[in-house]
């Protein structure tokens, strides 16, 4: 499901993974494992078409203070069962701090510094996989056995802030874990950019702006885009150290139990 094909109002980049290819052939399931932004600009209608989508389990990556200042807009008539399994304060989270808490001489002085430290999306993924293999592992579980609410709505929906980071490192982890072909989880990753070109990049880089903060490349880079290179670095980083996705899993508590559990919910 391509984001804007059905996906629920107030979403820019949701969709469903199903229909990539597996590298024996076949496909994932459809209807098992959604992506995501955030869901705070969920409309009555979204919230609706949220609930049609058989999705029942609801995984959020966000800090608490994201989910503070952006909370998800959930269908109250629905339950849906939220895992929050927080994964970095991330780059542009540091990069307000300085702009907002320097005093004024300062902060031009602090939000340049901030800037200079800024890393390349490559480095972030390496530098979240080095430290999240237990978070991830405990994606995985929750993919591969959801705490859903119905028997009807056991599909797992990922989420961060824009779905292109944690989420998008998240997912093609599993999806690599299970034998989806390298170049359509890429593929993947990358059309996040495009699904947040426009209001949404737009939003953001205002926010920034009113913060004081300069637009440069490397910010656009971490804010908007998603180059295929940095998702294949972070793999080539996972295949270097760990020896797959699978083991990378495994190294951070995911059993083989697990492993044939997902394989099973996305495969068959």
């Amino acid at each position: 499901m391509a984001a804007g094909h059905g996906a629920p109002e107030g979403t820019v980049n949701f969709r469903d993974v199903g229909g990539m290819p597996l590298i024996g052939g076949g496909a994932v399931r459809a209807g098992v494992l959604f992506r995501s932004d955030a869901l705070s600009g969920l409309t009555p209608e979204g919230g609706r078409r949220l609930a049609d989508t058989g999705i029942g389990v609801i995984v959020d990556f966000r800090t608490p203070m994201e989910r503070q200042l952006s909370p998800d807009r959930l269908p109250a008539e629905t339950e849906f069962r939220v895992v929050h399994l927080e994964l970095l304060e991330g780059a542009l989270n540091g990069l307000a701090d300085q702009a907002l808490s320097a005093p004024g001489a300062h902060a031009e002085a602090a939000v340049e510094q901030a800037l200079a430290r800024l890393p390349q999306l490559s480095a972030l993924y390496t530098s979240m996989l080095a430290h999240g293999a237990g978070v991830f592992a405990e994606f995985t579980r929750v993919v591969a056995d959801p705490p859903a609410p119905a028997a009807d709505r056991e599909a797992v929906l990922v989420h961060c802030t824009a779905g292109k980071d944690r989420t998008g490192v998240s997912v093609a982890l599993v999806l690599d874990a299970v034998g989806v072909q390298r170049e359509a989880l890429i593929a993947d990753y990358a059309s996040s950019e495009a699904n947040l070109a426009g209001a949404w990049a737009d939003r953001m880089f205002g926010m920034i702006a009113a913060m004081g903060i300069p637009r440069t490349p490397a910010l656009e880079e971490l804010i908007a885009q998603t180059p295929a290179s940095a998702i294949t670095t972070a793999l080539e980083w996972v295949d270097r150290e760990h020896g797959g996705s699978a083991a990378y899993l495994r190294s951070g508590g995911a059993t083989e139990e697990d492993l044939g559990r997902l394989r099973q919910r996305l495969v068959g």
